[in-house]
């Protein structure tokens, strides 16, 4: 442990052997604010300080803080600093986080200057930040006329949270969630829409947003988090220094009060936007029962184990119960544990259903309850979830989030309610004593008895859908803003005026970026970073070995070239790579396969990926890839499971393969209001190249609705679970003969030992007769123009404009001008002037092409113009050589983005098998870091012609008449 510094205390130290580092608690003397330094030898260093907020009304006041806090700070006092440091900084993570309990501010970077750079900017916006009025008029809500300068003209309503919120609630999962949550928790904060009610968030004040962060950002309110190999004395000289020196009080801990438990079940009923002509199984059934506090790690674990036991996989009795009934299409995506919370919650349920059913849903869930609470559970699938749990303690990930952050969220609860996060983190000991409990057979059914079976805090909630529910929505609010108006005096609209001109002003203006600290193209490494693998054989099958720091993991991969297929094979490819680790595997069926997974794997997945060449547009290099992971003593079960799953999967499971379908289609409807924008995008360049081509068509909205035509034809026709049976089989029959190699990344201790199983157990890949018949795609190159029509409160706009491929020269600075693009105009225009969450342009490699995209926008053809309008910003004095500097950061930064271990190697590997060689990344690399003005603005001259563009946009039936007027063809997904 670190000497300590005299404004800290220190209150103890715990090394983890299994996460291999050393968990360190101080706090500080003055405040009272605790500090968690998980300390280990890991570069990439992580911050993040947490404030309990604890909103009492769904107004969304901790969510509109949240933004207002990043947009101008005592030292700081720019416009846009959080936005502003995203492109001064090298950073591998920058964001903020509203939760339901508490408000997050983290970062992460490799760069020890670009660190203390961030955390001078993230400390003096948590704590002294400006909040400015019209801050929160741009980031909360505000009332502005249409045109904003017209006293007489349409009066509207706008907003980035208000607009999100729009957005997020679109979402049927979000509208179910919020519910349940609230019937669930009558009376404690989890009641209320910590993100905000869009019918709520109008009624939050300025004056009750200042109030709010001085009641809840205060020291002794927080948790200061770090990560890394910076010692935790210096992190302690910088939080006195910048920010904790100036307080010299404590203030009451924010504490989520115990909730008022039910006497008997609830029930309520609720609806949720669907615009759709059949309403038929679009019904969600729920059933939530609150649990014990999360404050006792052995009670968490415990939770987690018992709803891992009912519902892991398909294996697992309540799951398997709900993906079987004919009276719902699919599980819930609320099904299981909510452990965030103080007091933790359990959650079942069905989605594709009808109101008519909740009866009998809720009579199987019991049944399958009470079931288990009289004859018991499976021994070996409760040791297989201990098994998922040590795996899952074991792995060091990281190629989402940084994995000091995944550890602090993971934790976080824990101080947060006046628990021990030692404990939430080092598992060891508590699953050692987890083991010795489980040894009694009645363990698990009392948990289920007293928490599920006999527990009276149950509440079911039964969301039907409302096709008339968006318009009637809009038509309120519409309703609403006349009547303010007509209420409004001449003072008050000229205020409205008076307001949307000064944040204009405020929007336009020019801060001075040297207020902020920076890192420069001086502060980037020169050469590209190479992860170094072996190549060798399995006998004849080729072989990839990468020696990594895994923590006692295996990670197993077969490549397989993708052959030539035909059309009802491409199309149903999608169901095959979810259906080859789902179905049955040599002679046991499906059941008894995930069983034997969840045992001996962390996990086995397939997938099929086509990619662009590096400069042919016509050209395709497709693969399927089967991928398992397992700890090191279970290398061989594994090799063993994935040959068998190849080999010979049971495709004559017929109604398993229906189930599965259908749990494809109501999943993927679900992902389109959550991912729009990259939905939208991918429509926009849909028949750029075969590449692009492919991706919209398998998995883009074109998937989406091949997908649900075939679950439709499943649900009508039995012949047609056998045809597609029969297709599954020919894929299967195709790739066994296709060329392969494999890739293991292991450590030290389990590389030899996997490598000499896979060289026994994959024999069979390495025989037979081998036939390249490589896969060929085509792709039109012309240009759309497509509206899609969904359920939705707000739009997604893309617009596509073809350029050139990666390995073209002028790809690197076409990634540098998207970026240009984003951050000096785009940002600005789309997201704060125009109201949408998010927005921006991107290179898309495996179309060739500059894309364009808002997120969560109210506005169509307004942003489509500032698409355009943005070309001729890069081509004016705006534009600067600062800005492709800004460009240059952004760019190696996402390049250098640390991830896994185990994910750095595969990452590596593929950029091989793709042709990006170490002498190809460092040529794009060298090309990013000598990039100019003059070259950034000679490629959008070159490429970015408004005649050969191509626009998608993801929207509402509401803008159907604005869209047909303008050219866009209607399509219904």
């Amino acid at each position: 442990m670190s000497s300590t510094h005299p404004a800290f205390e220190v209150i103890g130290s715990h090394h983890i052997d299994a996460l291999n580092l050393t968990v360190e608690h101080y706090r500080h003397r003055k405040t009272g604010a605790p500090h968690f330094h998980l300390s280990n030898d890991d570069p990439q260093n992580v911050f993040m300080v947490a404030f309990r907020t604890l909103p009492m009304d769904s107004t969304g006041v901790a969510h509109i803080l949240e933004h207002t806090v990043l947009c101008g700070s005592e030292k700081y006092p720019v416009r846009d600093p959080f936005f502003m440091m995203i492109r001064r900084s090298l950073n591998s993570f920058m964001n903020a986080f509203t939760s339901s309990d508490w408000t997050a501010y983290p970062f992460a970077t490799e760069n020890r200057k670009d660190f203390q750079n961030l955390l001078q900017v993230y400390l003096d916006a948590a704590f002294f930040p400006n909040l400015h009025p019209l801050d929160f008029a741009q980031e909360g809500h505000r009332l502005e006329f249409e045109p904003w300068n017209d006293p007489d003209g349409e009066l509207v309503r706008k907003g980035v949270v208000y607009n999100e919120m729009k957005g997020a609630m679109s979402s049927p999962t979000a509208t179910l969630w919020q519910a349940l949550s609230s019937a669930l928790y009558p009376t404690t904060t989890y009641h209320y829409n910590s993100g905000g009610d869009p019918r709520e968030i109008p009624k939050l004040t300025h004056k009750q947003l200042v109030e709010f962060h001085r009641d809840h950002y205060h020291p002794s309110n927080s948790i200061f988090f770090t990560y890394g190999d910076i010692p935790a004395v210096e992190h302690h000289a910088n939080f006195e220094t910048l920010a904790l020196h100036r307080f010299n009080d404590t203030v009451p801990v924010k504490r989520v009060g115990r909730e008022k438990r039910y006497i008997a079940p609830v029930r309520t009923q609720t609806t949720y936007a669907l615009e759709e002509q059949d309403l038929q199984n679009k019904t969600h059934i729920v059933i939530g029962w609150l649990l014990g506090e999360n404050r006792d790690p052995m009670e968490v674990l415990t939770a987690n184990l018992v709803t891992m036991v009912l519902l892991d996989n398909s294996a697992s009795p309540l799951r398997k119960a709900l993906e079987e009934t004919d009276l719902a299409a699919a599980p819930s995506p609320l099904c299981g544990l909510e452990d965030g919370t103080r007091e933790m919650a359990f959650v079942a349920g069905v989605e594709g259903s009808e109101a008519v059913h909740a009866d009998a849903i809720e009579a199987l869930i019991d049944g399958v309850l009470k079931a288990i609470v009289e004859h018991g559970v499976d021994r070996d699938m409760v040791e297989a979830m201990l098994h998922q749990m040590e795996l899952a303690q074991r792995e060091i990930t990281g190629d989402t989030y940084p994995y000091g952050l995944q550890l602090m969220l993971a934790s976080m609860a824990a101080p947060l309610h006046g628990g021990d996060l030692v404990k939430l983190l080092d598992l060891e000991p508590a699953l050692a004593t987890l083991r010795e409990r489980i040894a009694d057979p009645h363990f698990i059914p009392g948990w289920i008895e007293r928490w599920l079976v006999n527990n009276p805090h149950k509440v079911r909630v039964v969301m039907t859908p409302d096709p008339e529910q968006r318009a009637r929505e809009e038509a309120e609010e519409a309703a609403e803003l006349v009547a303010l108006k007509v209420a409004m005096s001449a003072e008050e609209k000229n205020a409205i005026v008076v307001q949307a001109e000064a944040l204009q002003m405020r929007q336009a203006q020019e801060d001075d970026p040297d207020l902020l600290p920076k890192v420069t193209k001086e502060d980037i490494e020169r050469a590209v970073k190479v992860i170094h693998g072996e190549r060798d054989t399995l006998a004849d099958l080729p072989l990839t070995q990468y020696e990594r720091g895994t923590n006692g993991i295996v990670y197993e991969s077969l490549i397989l070239d993708l052959p030539m297929l035909d059309e009802a094979a491409q199309q149903a490819l999608p169901v095959f790579n979810v259906a080859l680790t789902e179905v049955g595997s040599a002679d046991r069926d499906y059941l008894e396969t995930q069983a034997l997974q969840a045992a001996v794997t962390g996990g086995l997945s397939a997938r099929s990926q086509v990619r662009e060449d590096l400069r042919d547009p016509r050209r395709v290099h497709g693969h399927f890839i089967l991928s398992g992971k397992a700890l090191n003593r279970n290398h061989a079960p594994l090799a063993q499971l994935m040959e068998e799953t190849l080999l010979v999967p049971r495709f004559d499971e017929y109604s398993r393969i229906r189930d599965l379908v259908s749990q494809m289609r109501v999943s993927a409807e679900r992902g389109v209001t959550r991912a729009g924008h990259s939905y939208a995008m991918g429509a926009a360049v849909q028949e750029f190249t075969p590449a692009s081509r492919w991706a919209f068509e398998r998995g883009g909205l074109r998937g989406i609705q091949t997908l649900k035509q075939l679950d439709d034809r499943l649900k009508q026709n039995d012949a047609a679970v056998k045809s597609l049976s029969e297709t599954l089989e020919g894929i299967q029959q195709q790739l066994i003969k296709a060329p392969k190699q494999a890739l293991l990344v292991a450590d030290a201790q389990g590389l030899p030992q996997a490598k000499q199983s896979m060289a026994e157990k994959w024999q069979p890949f390495q025989q037979g007769p081998i036939e390249e018949n490589d896969l060929q795609l085509s792709a039109s190159a012309r240009a759309v123009q497509q509206a899609w029509v969904t359920s939705t409160q707000v739009n997604f706009c893309a617009e596509a404009f073809p350029a050139v491929m990666p390995g073209h020269e002028d790809a690197p600075l076409l990634q540098l001008l998207a970026h240009m693009l984003r951050n000096g105009f785009l940002h600005t225009r789309i997201r704060e002037q125009g109201g949408a969450y998010g927005g921006g342009a991107t290179y898309n490699a495996g179309a060739g092409a500059l894309v364009f995209y808002s997120y969560r926008d109210p506005r169509l053809l307004e942003t489509f113009a500032d698409f355009e309008a943005s070309l001729d910003w890069v081509m004016s004095k705006d534009a600067t050589e600062q800005h492709v500097e800004e460009a240059i950061l952004n760019v190696i930064a996402a390049m250098d983005k640390p991830g896994s271990p185990a994910g750095e190697a595969k990452k590596a590997f593929y950029q091989l098998l793709y042709g990006y060689t170490p002498e190809v990344r460092q040529r794009i690399r060298d090309t990013i870091l000598g990039a100019d003005l003059a070259q950034i603005r000679s490629v959008a001259e070159r490429y970015l012609d408004v005649s050969r563009a191509s626009r998608a946009v993801i929207t509402h039936s509401g803008t159907r008449e604005t869209l047909e007027e303008a050219g866009f063809e209607l399509i219904t997904l």
